[in-house]
Parts: structure tokens; C-alpha cells; sequence
């Protein structure tokens, strides 16, 4: 009786071809072997196998999630008719090929004669493999996808033709459980690594934690560790590295390690480097309290603007805006003035002119990827990958939003023709996966794709570092966000350097996407519009991110969380936190800055404090290195008597 395993199945394609002769030895080209190509895992080891189609009627080793695909198959849909429609809970996002688990199969047709012979001579063309082994993957395009399989032994497998496509699906499955890089040498090969041996969770998966259970995967195995950036080749995702039960207990420092090789210049947490602002004690003095208005209604809108539709007294309406919001009904107009599309000082004729010509160059530039032929596309690795992407992650964006849910929705086919132009305004750039989330909000307030686009161009003008291949925007943020946390609590800091923690990784998906994962749609159009006003400083979202875990740094301190109790914690917050609250601490937190009269120039730079500084302001700017620092009781409390302070060290910007 054969062992018990357990199976699961990640990509299953069939009608993957192996062409068994060659004219070089004389033999037919188009002898060839049709199977099925799948990855797997088998108890814990993922596996990359590839079995003749005769091989695949063993139904122990075909359990696919919910779908009968034991008997041996032939795509039987007749050329034209339309494959049936997926219900929605059937939309994988892993596979372009979908539609063949959908379709009708019939068993391929054997005859008795030479059936052992035969079935033999196919079985010397399988090959299992596990995924570490691998050591990289040639790709060449040209007509149908083949792709050439080279192990770490230098064994070259057969190559694998996609008659009738699917590799890119192949590729795309893979990276879940490898890092695939384009070769120095060779921009057609893929090399192969699998730094932790089990990768799991694309950028797409730790952004949605329903569709994957990250907070299910933190509680079976909770060493994880924050993300992973890749090449243009692989659409910069950033993987959660999660390792076996048996690693679990691995210590957290060698995931600073990966996160150091991942993002290069991500050092926060430096030692006595010349060039650093020692700041040894800071009185931040007493925190403000701040209070929030109501939103700015419809009426409030219109008596700041003349008879000629010109905006009048901007930095009292965006004052306005900042303490309280706007009515939903004015977000239309209103946000195309906070993003920068419509000037504040533009007349209403001299915006209608401006949306005419906006227009038309929009619809020029949707036309550009609207012709593009299958024959131009097939020839266009970047324009299909873009597409690919954007297809997938507009299937998953907001689909509980009435905007955007159900099938065939109109509201779908509108955020994916405003992302696939934007790929053609920002060709260097393209798609990359997050921005749906950044352009979903904005498209529904806009319900006009003509608006939404350049609003999003005007968005994404601000956002552009963060998806830029060498992340140099989230680098940045992070640096001044741990910045700014070792001033605001030093002790609090300490802890998290304790823990391994400092790198702030649990805040990447709150700077990635401005929170868009963290609050319901209602409260994160309000957070944007509050921070699309530019007050109360530069940066204002880093001091968001201190509000948050200024109010959760008691908790985390007293349990005494460790390097994964904090990831989960901090995971957990998403739908929890309250908008308006964490607001008001986040303006506290500027305004007590701002009149601290011993604030490190460095922390003036990062909130723009330094940006018409009066002769009054640059007397109270921090010392630098060199100079005497002064002798005042820290904020934590610590006096230089007692001994208990440590050093507080700020790279100056």
C-alpha cells in the first residue's frame, strides 16, 4: 500500500510540449511529447514536475483544489466558441490560463497494440524537481514560449514548448517560491535562487491579507520577515520570507541581513559614522492638544471661489480641508485642485479648456495601446508583462466596493484602461503592483476615466520613488521615520532595536501605499485629502506612522513583544485604527516639534521646518557634530546624573 502524502497543487498547464527530434540528428522535428506541467508540494517540498499525458490518470497524485483533472485530457473547445464564464471566486491570480480547469476535457483516445512500448519510450521524457535545485530558466519567445530548465548539477532538462501558452503563469507561480533575476550575461535567462528555501506571498499577498491569511501563516509559523524587493524582470514584488517549522527559531537578526541585501542603504541603525548629529538630551516639552473640525461642506466650497470660478484664500481653505475634510460631494472638484490638475488660480473657462486638452491627449495615448496588434504584443515581453499584471491586480482591487464589485463590472474595465495608459505615459515606470490601490480611491470619486488618469499622474508624481526599482523613495522614508522615532521616545527606540526591529519593516505597506490596507475606503479618502493639503509640515505621513506606534508602544513594551509578536501585532491593526484619533496625536506630535526650542536640525529638514526659518527659528535648530550639546533633561526622563541615558544619534540629511 503506498505511503500517505499530502499534495497540493500551485500551477497545473496542460498541452506543454516536448519536441523529441531534431533535424540535427535526423529526426522528425515535430515528433512530440504533450503533458502536463506542474508545481507542487509534496509534505513541505515544493516541486517542479513534468508528466507525459498517458502518466497523468493516477488520481492519487492529481488532487488539484476543487477540480477533477484525474483522467487523462485533450482541450476539447471548439475553435471560436467562448470558454464559460468564471464565477468570481474561481479568478486565480496566479495563472493566465484559468479558463482550461473551466473548460470540457475528454480522454485521449489509446489503442491496445503497442501501449506498453509506447508508454515507456514517453516515460524516459518525465522529470521531477525540487524547486532548490533549480539554477535558472531560459526563456526564448520567438513564435510560441519555450523555456530550457538548467538544475544546479549543470543537467539541462528538455525544453518545455507552450503551444498553447501559459508560461508566463509558470514563471509567475514560480516566484512564490524563488527569486528569479535576469542574468548580467544573458537577458533571456533567468537565474534561480531560493535564499530561505521556502518563499511564500507576493507583493499582491502581503498587501491582501483576506485573500492569503498572513495573520493565519504568522500564528502557525511566525518567523517572518517584512518583504523583498526584485528587478524590473519580476515587476518589483516584494516577497514575506517565511520559514519551515524547523527554522522558526532562527534569530532575527539574519532577517536584517536579507532586508540589508534586499535594499543596499537601508543601514538605520549605524555606529559612531562621522557626519552624525549627536543629540544626547532633548526636551520635546509638553504635547499640544489638537482638535478636528467638521468636513468642508458644498456651500463652504463655493464662497472660495469668485464670479470667474477663480479659488480665493487657498491657505485658509486648505486649512480647512486639513482639520476636517471635505463632503463627499465636493471631492470631485475639489481634488482635482489638491493634486495639482486644475491650478488654484485657473478661471472655470480656463479649466474646461484645460480638460479638452487632457482629453485628447489621454484618448491618444489609450489609442496607442489599444491598436497594438496579438502579432506586436507577442513581440512586446514589457507591454505583456504590464498587462498581465494590471489584469490580475484590477481582479482583486475593492471588489467589496460597489464600485467595483461583481462580474463584468464597468468600473473594472475603467481601472484597468486608465492603468494600461498610464503604462504608456510612464513606459520607464509601467505597472507595478500597488499603484490599483493608489488609483482605485481616486477613480471613484472621478467616475470619469479622462479625470481619474491625470489625477493619478499627479499622484503618482508624488509617489513615484516608492515603486522605482531601487526603492530609493521607501529607503528614505524609512531612515526618516527611524529619525524621527528616536527623538519622540528614545526608550521606546531602544526596544525596538532590541527586538531586531529597527529596520521598521512592519511599517512598508503604511508608506508603500498611504495606509490604503489600513483603513475602511470612507477614512482613507479623508486621510488623503487631509494630506494632500501639505500641512501641517513635509512628511506629514512619517508622523502618522509615529502616532500609530506611539499609541501601541505601551502595549508592545509591557507584553514585551518580540521580533514576530510586533509583526503580528502591528498586521493586526488594519481595520482597527481610528482615523481621527491618530490625526490629532500626528499634528500633536508636529506642533510639539515645531516650538521645541533644542530641535535637531536634522528632524527641522525632514518636516520642512528649515523652508523660511526666521532668525528666531534658526536659533533654536539642534547642534551638529562638533558642536556642544546642552544640558537638559531628556524627554524619557533621563538626567545626566543618573546615568541611564543613552545617546541619541541622527543622520543629518
Amino acid at each position: 500500500m503506498a505511503a500517505d502524502f499530502t499534495l497540493q497543487v500551485y500551477f497545473e498547464h496542460e498541452g506543454v510540449f516536448i519536441h523529441t527530434g531534431s533535424e540535427e540528428d535526423g529526426l522528425d522535428p515535430d515528433l512530440l511529447v504533450s503533458g502536463a506541467l506542474r508545481i507542487i508540494d509534496k509534505d513541505g517540498d515544493v516541486m517542479v514536475e513534468f508528466r507525459p499525458s498517458e502518466e497523468t490518470g493516477d488520481p492519487s497524485t492529481m488532487l488539484c483544489a476543487g477540480k477533477d483533472t484525474s483522467s487523462v485530457v485533450q482541450w476539447s473547445q471548439s475553435p471560436g466558441q467562448s470558454p464559460p464564464q468564471l464565477l468570481e471566486t474561481q479568478l486565480s491570480y496566479e495563472t493566465e490560463w484559468d479558463l482550461i480547469n473551466a473548460v470540457s476535457f475528454r480522454k485521449k483516445p489509446t489503442t491496445n497494440g503497442d501501449a506498453v512500448a509506447h508508454c515507456q519510450e514517453r516515460s524516459r521524457w518525465a522529470f521531477s524537481s525540487h524547486v532548490a535545485d533549480l539554477r535558472s530558466i531560459s526563456v526564448n519567445e520567438d513564435g510560441w514560449a519555450v523555456l530550457v530548465i538548467t538544475l544546479k548539477e549543470s543537467i539541462r532538462l528538455p525544453p518545455l514548448h507552450f503551444h498553447q501558452g501559459g508560461s508566463r503563469s509558470f514563471l509567475d507561480t514560480l516566484r512564490k517560491f524563488a527569486v528569479l533575476s535576469e542574468s548580467p550575461e544573458d537577458s533571456k535567462c533567468l537565474l534561480v535562487s531560493t535564499p530561505n528555501k521556502v518563499l511564500s506571498q507576493s507583493f499582491e499577498n502581503l498587501l491582501d491579507d483576506n485573500n492569503y491569511g498572513l495573520v493565519q501563516k504568522l500564528k502557525k509559523d511566525p518567523y517572518v520577515t517584512a518583504f523583498g524587493g526584485f528587478s524590473k524582470v519580476t515587476n518589483y514584488i516584494y516577497d514575506a520570507l517565511r520559514g519551515s517549522e524547523e527554522q522558526h527559531q532562527r534569530p532575527p537578526e539574519e532577517v536584517a541581513d536579507i532586508m540589508g541585501e534586499i535594499i543596499p542603504g537601508l543601514e538605520i541603525n549605524q555606529q559612531e559614522e562621522p557626519g552624525f548629529e549627536v543629540i544626547t538630551r532633548i526636551d520635546l516639552g509638553v504635547r499640544p492638544q489638537v482638535t478636528r473640525e467638521a468636513a468642508l461642506s458644498a456651500e463652504e466650497w463655493t464662497k472660495y471661489q469668485d464670479a470667474e470660478g477663480r479659488i480665493m484664500n487657498t491657505s485658509d481653505l486648505k486649512h480647512h480641508i486639513f482639520k476636517g475634510g471635505l463632503c463627499h460631494a465636493v471631492r470631485r472638484e475639489a481634488w482635482k485642485f489638491l493634486l495639482g490638475y486644475f491650478p488654484w488660480d485657473s478661471t472655470l473657462e480656463e479649466r474646461r479648456e484645460l480638460q479638452k486638452s487632457k482629453t485628447d491627449e489621454y484618448f491618444r495615448m489609450k489609442l496607442q495601446w489599444k491598436s497594438v496588434s496579438e502579432e506586436q504584443e507577442r513581440r512586446n515581453s514589457r507591454l505583456r508583462d504590464y498587462r498581465s499584471l494590471i489584469e490580475k491586480d484590477v481582479n482583486r482591487t475593492d471588489r467589496t466596493n460597489h464600485f467595483y464589485e461583481g462580474l463584468n463590472n464597468p468600473g473594472l474595465g475603467l481601472l484597468h484602461d486608465v492603468l494600461m495608459t498610464y503604462c504608456m505615459f510612464d513606459f520607464d515606470l509601467g505597472y507595478v503592483q500597488g499603484m490599483s490601490d493608489l488609483l482605485s480611491p481616486i477613480l471613484y470619486v472621478m467616475e470619469n476615466e479622462v479625470d481619474a488618469f491625470w489625477c493619478f499622474v499627479a499622484f503618482m508624481d508624488q509617489m513615484h520613488q516608492n515603486f522605482e526599482e531601487q526603492m530609493q523613495g521607501m529607503k528614505t522614508q524609512l531612515i526618516h521615520l527611524s529619525t524621527l522615532l528616536r527623538l519622540l521616545d528614545l526608550s521606546f527606540w531602544n526596544y525596538l532595536e532590541s527586538q531586531d526591529s529597527d529596520y521598521l519593516y512592519f511599517c512598508f505597506r503604511w508608506l508603500l501605499i498611504r495606509f490604503k490596507r489600513e483603513l475602511s475606503f470612507q477614512d482613507v479618502m479623508r486621510l488623503w485629502e487631509v494630506m494632500w493639503t501639505g500641512l501641517p509640515c513635509e512628511n506629514f505621513h512619517l508622523l502618522l506612522c509615529c502616532a500609530i506606534l506611539d499609541s501601541e508602544k505601551q502595549k508592545i513594551m509591557e507584553e514585551k513583544y518580540g521580533f514576530n509578536e510586533i509583526l503580528k501585532h502591528i498586521n493586526d491593526l488594519a481595520m482597527k485604527l481610528d482615523m481621527e484619533e491618530i490625526l490629532k496625536k500626528a499634528e500633536g506630535i508636529c506642533l510639539q516639534m515645531k516650538t521645541c526650542k533644542d530641535l535637531p536640525r536634522s528632524i527641522a529638514n525632514i518636516l520642512g521646518f528649515d523652508s523660511g526659518m526666521t532668525s528666531d527659528d534658526a536659533a533654536c535648530s539642534g547642534p551638529v557634530a562638533g558642536q556642544t550639546t546642552r544640558a537638559v533633561t531628556c524627554s524619557n526622563g533621563h538626567s545626566e546624573e543618573n546615568g541611564s541615558h543613552s545617546s541619541c544619534r541622527v543622520p543629518i540629511s
